[in-house]
């Protein structure tokens, strides 16, 4: 069993989170069955947010009676050190706890620091002092914001997109965190779906003994595969680091990673899913999105205000619009019979 120590939290937990914003699509009763498997198999992480919906809710119903157990990190959106207070009660009321093992500012634009003008940091380190939280991190998807929270020596952990597709200066993220004795947790392990063989995805983290991936699970099936990798944990092989250069090689260049800090769109557009559907269309099943549906959706980019909002809001400095236009054209290619993806 790989385990992973958080850094100065000294939480260490098996090398697989679970990553609890899927089970917003499925019931209660399913959620509750899917994260209790989840802990019957070994996984004891268990990321949610205030964003998710009822996310939380469904976290806490699993495990009121086994807190004690297991490690919950939560996140807030909040702008204000009040608006913090009022988010932190109702995680704790979803939850059904009295405190949150990590609770993490949700990919702020701006580091919060102790007296800034939002008050922030303040309202977490209050809570901090009240027993309500025991751990303070951050999350985020921009690589300023990333290094000067591990700069500044006020955050426990660190949640920023991390897989094996990341960049050198992703990669410097990693190791300054282990430098600073700062948890590395690993979102967007699959890139958002663009990863499709979970091996490689474990194989690839395991490479790095601070780094804590979180998998998004919605299906008992995508479970199993990741808790089989407790008792069998993936490794490098040369095999493996063929998929991954080849993988390495397809995807390089702006792409859209799905983070969804675009949406919503004025005009109603699945911009997280649309944006990158000439890469689902060749690493998923296609006739998933060839469906009626789904060709909906990709109609609506002829909606496209040009407001540029999404563009203003990506964290990765993409021309959203453009990318938009250039995956709806190849999509009717595809879908003329001009363009074969099988």
């Amino acid at each position: 069993m790989v385990q992973v120590r958080l850094g100065k939290t000294e939480i260490v937990v098996n090398k697989n989170g679970f990553g609890a914003l899927p089970i917003q699509r499925i019931s209660d009763e399913a959620a509750a069955a899917l994260l209790n498997k989840a802990y019957d198999g070994g996984i004891r992480f268990f990321d949610t947010a205030r964003a998710y919906s009822d996310s939380e809710h469904k976290v806490g119903l699993a495990f009121e009676k086994k807190r004690e157990s297991l490690y919950i990190a939560t996140k807030t959106g909040a702008q204000t050190g009040e608006g913090l207070r009022e988010d932190l009660k109702k995680s704790l009321e979803n939850l059904r706890c009295d405190y949150i093992d990590i609770y993490q500012f949700h990919n702020p634009a701006f580091c919060p620091r102790p007296g800034d003008e939002s008050g922030l940091y303040d309202a977490a380190l209050e809570a901090k002092k009240e027993g309500k939280i025991r751990h303070i991190g951050i999350t985020n998807h921009r690589l300023y914001v990333a290094k000067e929270a591990i700069e500044s020596g006020l955050y426990e952990t660190l949640q920023f997109p991390f897989c094996y597709l990341a960049t050198e200066k992703d990669l410097e993220l990693v190791e300054a965190c282990r430098e600073k004795d700062m948890g590395f947790i690993a979102m967007k392990a699959l890139s958002g779906g663009l990863i499709t063989n979970s091996a490689a995805a474990y194989a690839h983290a395991a490479q790095y003994e601070n780094v804590l991936p979180i998998w998004g699970v919605q299906r008992e099936s995508e479970l199993d595969e990741f808790l089989s990798y407790i008792e069998n944990p993936p490794e490098m092989t040369e095999e493996i680091a063929e998929l991954i250069r080849r993988d390495r090689e397809e995807l390089s260049g702006d792409f859209c990673r799905g983070c969804g800090y675009c949406m919503p769109c004025p005009a109603g557009i699945e911009i997280n899913n649309c944006a990158r559907m000439s890469l689902l269309l060749r690493r998923s099943p296609s006739k998933l999105q060839l469906t009626e549906e789904v060709q909906a959706k990709m109609n609506k980019i002829k909606n496209c205000l040009h407001c540029n909002k999404c563009k203003s809001k990506c964290p990765y400095g993409l021309d959203t619009p453009a990318l938009l236009q250039k995956n709806l054209t190849d999509y009717e290619e595809v879908l003329a019979g001009r363009v074969s993806v099988s």
